[in-house]
Parts: C-alpha cells; sequence; structure tokens
C-alpha cells in the first residue's frame, strides 16, 4: 500500500513549478489530489498526467487571492473527494529591485499570494483537518526568509511571515491532531525567474522534484511526529 493510500490533498499553484511537483510526487504516493491554480490549461495538463500514471487528480481552477474561490475549492474538495488531508501552499510569486526604486503597489502581488492567501488557505483547510483530528500543513516559505538578499525585501518579508505564521500555528493546532510545517528551499528552477533579469544560473539551481521529495517527507511521517522546518539547499550552496 502506498504511503498516502486514501488521502486527499489540496496543492495551490498546482499548475507549474513547485506545485506540479508536490502534487505529482503526492499521486504517486497514493492521495487523490485537488489541484489549484489559476490557468485552466495548465491544469488540464497536470491532471491528465497524474490520471495516465494511474493517479487521481481533481483540476480545480481557482484565484487563492479571493477568499471565496479558496472556501469553494476546499468545499468542492470536499465534496467531491470526501475529505481533506493535506494542504501544500506552493503558490508564490515573486519581483525583485532596491527598496528606494519601488513603489509601495510593486510589493501588493507577494503581499496578497505569498502571504495572505497562504494565511486564508489555511484558516479554510482547518475546519476538516480539525473535525478529522488528522491533517498535516505544508507551506513554502524560501531560504529568503532568513538570508538578506539585496533586492529582495518585499519578497523576503512575505516569506518571513510564513515562517511565523506556520510556526504559531503549529502551536495552536498542537493539541488538534493537525501537523504545520515551513520548508525553506534556496532556489529553485522554475519559470518563476523567467521575467526576472539577470537570474543565476537555474543549473546550479534546485529543481521542483527536490522540493517535492522534501515536501512528501514532511507529509508522510509518522502521526507521531512532525518536521515542523526543513531547509533545503543545492548542494553548491545558497544562490
Amino acid at each position: 500500500m502506498s504511503a498516502l493510500s486514501g488521502q486527499v490533498a489540496i496543492v495551490t499553484g498546482a499548475g507549474r513549478g513547485i506545485g506540479r511537483a508536490v502534487a505529482g510526487a503526492l499521486a504517486r504516493e497514493g492521495a487523490a489530489v485537488a489541484l489549484a491554480a489559476r490557468t485552466r490549461a495548465e491544469l488540464a495538463a497536470v491532471a491528465a498526467e497524474i490520471r495516465e500514471a494511474g493517479g487521481g487528480a481533481l483540476a480545480l481552477p481557482t484565484d487563492v487571492t479571493q477568499d471565496a474561490a479558496v472556501e469553494a475549492l476546499v468545499e468542492q474538495t470536499l465534496g467531491e473527494l470526501g475529505r481533506l488531508d493535506i494542504l501544500v501552499t506552493a503558490a508564490g510569486v515573486a519581483s525583485f529591485g532596491p527598496v528606494m526604486g519601488a513603489k509601495p503597489t510593486d510589493w501588493d502581488p507577494m503581499l496578497t499570494v505569498n502571504l495572505r492567501s497562504v494565511m486564508v488557505c489555511c484558516r479554510a483547510a482547518l475546519v476538516p483537518m480539525v473535525r478529522q483530528r488528522q491533517g498535516t500543513i505544508v507551506n513554502i516559505a524560501s531560504v529568503a526568509a532568513s538570508r538578506a538578499v539585496p533586492g529582495a525585501a518585499a519578497y523576503s518579508a512575505t516569506k518571513a511571515g510564513v515562517v511565523a505564521f506556520s510556526r504559531v500555528l503549529a502551536e495552536e493546532l498542537r493539541g488538534e491532531g493537525v501537523r504545520v510545517g515551513v520548508l525553506l528551499p534556496g532556489a529553485v528552477a522554475t519559470p518563476l525567474w523567467d521575467t526576472i533579469p539577470n537570474a543565476p544560473d537555474r543549473t546550479r539551481m534546485l529543481t521542483p522534484d527536490d522540493v517535492a521529495r522534501a515536501a512528501l517527507l514532511m507529509v508522510t511521517l509518522p502521526p507521531g511526529a512532525a518536521l515542523e522546518a526543513l531547509t533545503l539547499l543545492p548542494a553548491g550552496g545558497i544562490l
């Protein structure tokens, strides 16, 4: 029997990059996966890939910046798959540049997607997880949460917020049977870098599959254990 047989997961940002890799990894271990992202075509491709490999996937186009859409995501998952055991928040955006050269509105997408939507998704998932007295949440942050990267002040602030939120949430849920962990990867070779000038050499970065394997470790630990923070770096060091 696969490690996640009979379990149901929601993965945000599942259309590409880390989210896509995580969704595939969870499905290969037997979980039925609800795929959430804004782009229908990307979700359909991921769902087809999972089904062709023998897994279960439900494509649910969702804008995680909309609270009602997040609530609907959880309700549809419960309605069609019956339960919710795992949440992985992998949706994220990034833009870089010195603080002095930025407009405050430049920061809004990162604050909304990288931090607020994580908080809203977690809150929505807690209702069925606490009712079941079983569940695991893995929030994807970044080593930028604790490392000073010039040009990444706003991005780093959002990821540091995810770390703080996850730590407090883990304490609040310790007696409820729900585990909360935060995964902090170094640079990952994803489409996020496509619009960023002078990006580091992607061949030196982690791959989305590397991050997916770490997320899988966090969700497949025995019920009596919790990996609440995991830092994952390229073998060559932090980029």
